[in-house]
């Protein structure tokens, strides 16, 4: 199984027309054809449902697409990362982000870097803990940020200057905007919107015993889609603060959890990890302004 081929078959999915993934990767469509119906020959199933003017994915296709995209990235960092180790002036990182107003520290450790390696290229993925750290153990990203302490078993951390903040978004003209700070029992019965990751493993410490009565209305992983639903009165959305704009005029307001709910965030990265030189050099610097995770 070629990485070309690995190429044809993902322009394909990706376009849903034989002309037009023929188009994109600049060969004809029966060569397109031919390096596809190989591949299906070299699998034993059928990857596409070929209709007179479009093709689907079989659900061994999809299989296969999920695959094939990691194994197409990892093979386009390896040729990326070989064409810079001579490059003296930049070269790639890749990060997987959690959601955090912290982030600017990373954006300004990225800045500052970048005026002594004014070549570097970064990659940002955005996600929850379950896709940056699969990512991670591939080998497709260099650090991720996550929101939840890791496995010092198997990785290595620094933390975040800062501590992110919880508290309750919704809309100016709630009854619970004119209390100064939320409790558990203000929550009791009401739709409440969360990242799952979040309601299994940082509400329950704040809530303790209350946990029980409190809601789960629905699931976010974008905050900020979550403050879309809030904002039309659906639920309440427990995140952090400055993550959702809540400025006058936004419509929005946000009122700390009671007692005080804190998330530390880190800068995670593998264990015994064969860096490229451009991630140990900015792994030098920044270690210089976060604080490595002790204990």
């Amino acid at each position: 199984m070629e990485i070309r081929t690995l190429r044809y078959f993902l322009a394909a999915a990706r376009e849903e027309n034989m002309t037009r993934a023929a188009e994109s990767l600049h060969v004809t469509q029966p060569t397109l054809s031919k390096a596809l119906k190989s591949l299906e020959d070299e699998l034993g199933k059928k990857l596409f449902i070929r209709h007179s003017f479009s093709i689907k994915l079989t659900d061994e296709g999809m299989l296969l697409r999920n695959r094939a995209e990691d194994l197409v990235g990892m093979a386009d960092r390896i040729e990326r990362e070989f064409v810079s180790l001579d490059d003296i002036s930049g070269g790639d990182l890749y990060f997987g982000l959690a959601e955090s107003f912290q982030i600017c520290y990373l954006a300004q450790a990225i800045h500052t870097f970048k005026q002594t390696y004014p070549g570097l290229r970064y990659h940002i993925t955005s996600g929850d803990t379950e896709q940056v750290m699969e990512k991670l153990d591939k080998g497709l990203l260099d650090f991720v940020v996550l929101a939840e302490t890791p496995d010092k078993g198997k990785y290595e951390s620094l933390i975040f200057p800062e501590a992110d903040v919880w508290g309750l978004i919704m809309p100016e003209d709630d009854p619970l905007a004119k209390k100064k700070a939320i409790c558990a029992d203000d929550l009791k019965g009401l739709p409440l919107f969360c990242s799952e990751q979040s309601w299994k493993n940082d509400i329950p410490r704040w809530a303790g015993a209350k946990m029980e009565f409190l809601h789960l209305e629905g699931t976010f992983r974008l905050a900020y889609n979550a403050s879309i639903f809030a904002k039309e009165h659906l639920g309440y959305q427990l995140t952090f603060d400055r993550l959702v704009d809540t400025s006058p005029g936004s419509g929005l307001i946000f009122r700390p959890l009671s007692p005080r709910l804190e998330t530390r965030l880190y800068l995670v990265w593998k264990k015994y990890q064969t860096f490229s030189p451009i991630a140990e050099r900015f792994l030098d610097q920044i270690k210089t302004t976060f604080v490595p995770e002790t204990g």
